[in-house]
């Protein structure tokens, strides 16, 4: 059978048609992308978080994210196959649910634009608000992470690995090109391989129009809510306040907001040991090099450094027996997942009830920092130290049903 052919005025004729079609394809996209708002949406997001302060921030942000999803609903027609639309969606609905925001409810007033804007220190607000000026360069929000370091320590890196560590000394958490971050441990008892953070240091290093270097120190029983020279934000620079630092609970939780780079830290004590929670832009978390290897938050506890829950109680001499320890742990976090299984860990090598409001202190970090709501429990760790998801279990056990 031959193949079919035509003639070189037909295929000629042919071609151009599909052109013509295809440029007024394009034409059309170029008119249904220009009729997009979403830019819009993100400056007026943006413009009604700015400098949310005082008892009422949480309740003016659920108003900011609610006006947010608003402008996209409006946006949803000319924004049909934008990108950018469509990331911002997805980005409103996992604040909505971090923050736990109703859908319905009242919304941020319409700010009215400036018609003589004022030119002073407006490049400096712009390159020290990092959300902000992420979402004018790349139209949508930036990706977070989250890390902690509680009890133990236990760490949960910024991939959701879990490890419970003897790490004795001083370890860096974090080590890139905005942050560091450092931990000091002690053993919480004699002839026990478990210890627990007695001190941390952070520090801020210099940004150029931001902020100078600033650095914070805490030591268990002394939780400054101030850096090191006794200043409580960035310094004199023009976006000087995009680093500030908050007392929440005198001597036991303080905050530290660093606009600049899209992150937020909280330090914690409970009992003999503090406790610290970061969340991160990703960007800003991964801006290290190959000499900077060694940070907890990035990698986790070295393989030499790591404990086995399972064996917590051996050879241990402990005031509080396993069963009282998961009485205790059960009342704070009824969920039996790493952070419970943390707790009774902590509570039989220490023998001090003060560590449930340690690892009950990690998780309400967690559910405010988590980018991921349902990443918020954790179970058990394979033995890379990985969480196992529950579907895991499931599948495991339907196996075993089937074979016998």
């Amino acid at each position: 059978m031959g193949k079919a052919t035509c003639s070189s005025r037909s295929c000629r004729s042919m071609n151009a048609g599909i052109i013509i079609k295809t440029l007024f394809f394009l034409l059309f996209c170029r008119h249904v992308y220009s009729r997009c708002k979403i830019l819009r949406c993100n400056s007026e997001y943006v413009a009604s978080t700015l400098n949310l302060r005082g008892p009422n921030k949480s309740v003016a942000y659920c108003n900011a994210l609610r006006s947010y999803a608003r402008c996209t609903r409006r946006a949803a027609n000319a924004c049909r196959g934008d990108l950018a639309y469509h990331s911002a969606v997805h980005g409103i609905e996992d604040l909505m649910t971090q923050h736990r925001c109703s859908k319905e409810g009242p919304t941020s007033p319409i700010r009215p634009q400036s018609t003589t804007p004022n030119l002073q220190g407006t490049a400096s607000l712009d390159l020290c608000d990092y959300q902000m000026s992420f979402a004018q360069k790349h139209d949508h929000l930036p990706n977070y992470q989250h890390c902690a370091m509680f009890g133990d320590p236990h760490v949960r890196t910024f991939a959701d690995e879990f490890h419970t560590c003897r790490i004795e000394g001083s370890w860096p958490l974090l080590d890139n090109n905005y942050l560091f971050a450092q931990a000091t441990s002690y053993p919480v008892a004699k002839g026990s391989n478990a210890t627990a953070t007695s001190k941390l240091t952070i520090i801020f290093k210099n940004m150029k129009e931001c902020i100078d270097q600033k650095v914070y120190k805490a030591e268990v029983d002394n939780l400054p809510a101030a850096f090191e020279d006794g200043s409580v934000n960035g310094g004199e620079r023009p976006g000087g306040t995009s680093l500030s630092i908050r007392e929440h609970i005198p001597g036991r939780h303080v905050e530290i907001h660093a606009a600049y780079i899209g992150t937020t830290i909280a330090v914690r004590q409970a009992g003999r040991q503090l406790s610290f929670s970061i969340r991160a832009a990703e960007e800003v978390a991964r801006s290290f090099t190959e000499e900077q290897d060694l940070q907890l938050c990035v990698g986790g506890c070295p393989l030499s450094q790591r404990i086995s829950r399972d064996e917590c109680c051996c050879n241990v001499h402990t005031t509080i027996p396993a069963e009282k320890a998961h009485q205790l742990c059960k009342e704070k976090l009824p969920v039996e997942d790493l952070y419970f299984q943390s707790c009774v860990f902590d509570v039989v090598t220490s023998g001090d009830a003060n560590f449930t409001l340690a690892a009950h202190g990690a998780l309400e970090d967690a559910r405010v920092f988590h980018p991921d709501a349902r990443k918020l429990h954790l179970f058990q760790n394979d033995t890379a130290g990985r969480p196992v998801a529950p579907s895991f279990f499931i599948l495991i056990a339907l196996v075993l049903l089937l074979s016998q």
